[in-house]
């Protein structure tokens, strides 16, 4: 089955500050082909860790730039990929194109494809609720072998709490967002240059079904997709988890709170006391230089 999809034009991501990653391009994924996913992959291929960098909503690889650079540092290598419908990738126009199954099988193909092991996983927001599934898989857990966990949960079918039920409501009214002026809003030490990179991919109405969707799919609901995948992710971390963990989070995070991801640090195994940033909201990453630092030094990674 073909999927129409758009695919943001070039010139909308010229002189992005503080990127300046060339993306890489694959279209011929199994089960996506003719869909082209954007990349950035940076640092020596067979460096001894690979930081896998995973987005969330409803921003796109641009949103590690302050992160990317500490981690070339310690050698290693650096791959962000942008989901279908966000930032370089291609964009299917039809909201029901995206379900948790679209994103998540588009990791593990990806990941295959590259071949990529000694992986950190480095997520926050979605790249969490579907990076945390990855470990499900037999042969994702002899790929991942650190995990860096920032604003992010892992949901099994309840409730998530008034601060989400309110984002939800509020992008429910919204097709159009103004994914820019959110990002700025949220985060009010971004210049008027980086809320335009968050603004870039994204022309017009049309090329936000993915941002429309992603706040729908969260898994509130026990029989909503990706209920079974949470579940067995939580048991994985909880129970068989057994590589180095460093967690930090933005204490002003009204969807992932401080409780909510104290929580969350509860159920993986061996996770030491979170780095807390008491000025950071949802986007963490907008302080990812000093996080990154941390995270190197905790790893026992740094230059």
């Amino acid at each position: 089955m073909t999927i129409e999809a758009v695919r943001t034009p070039d010139a909308r991501f010229a002189n992005l500050p503080g990127f300046p990653y060339a993306p890489h391009y694959i279209d011929d994924l199994r089960g996506y082909e003719g869909l082209r996913a954007a990349y950035i992959d940076e640092g020596p291929k067979r460096a001894r860790h690979t930081f896998l960098c995973l987005h969330g909503e409803p921003s796109w690889s641009y949103l590690y730039r302050k992160m990317i650079a500490p981690f070339l540092k310690s050698g290693a290598r650096v791959l962000a990929p942008d989901f279908f419908g966000f930032g370089r990738s291609d964009k299917p126009v039809n909201d029901a194109d995206y379900t948790f199954h679209f994103h998540r099988d588009f990791l593990l193909r990806l990941i295959e494809r590259l071949d990529l092991t000694s992986i950190t996983l480095v997520v926050q927001d979605w790249g969490g609720l579907l990076g945390l599934t990855l470990p499900v898989e037999p042969d994702m857990r002899r790929r991942i072998a650190r995990l860096l966990v920032m604003n992010t949960g892992m949901p099994v079918g309840e409730g998530a709490g008034p601060g989400f039920d309110n984002w939800r409501a509020f992008m429910a009214t919204r097709p159009d967002l103004q994914v820019g002026q959110l990002m700025k809003r949220g985060t009010p030490t971004l210049s008027d240059a980086e809320a335009a990179a968050y603004d870039a991919p994204f022309p017009d109405q049309r090329y936000k079904a993915g941002v429309r969707r992603f706040p729908q799919l969260v898994m509130t609901d026990p029989g909503m997709e990706g209920v079974a995948e949470s579940k067995a992710a939580r048991a994985f971390w909880k129970n068989a988890w057994n590589g180095p963990t460093f967690m930090a989070y933005g204490a002003a995070d009204p969807v992932f709170p401080p409780p909510l991801m104290e929580a969350l640090r509860a159920e993986i195994r061996g996770c030491p006391p979170a780095m807390v940033l008491p000025e950071a909201g949802h986007l963490v990453q907008e302080w990812g230089g000093p996080i990154a630092e941390a995270a190197l030094k905790a790893f026992g990674d740094a230059a």
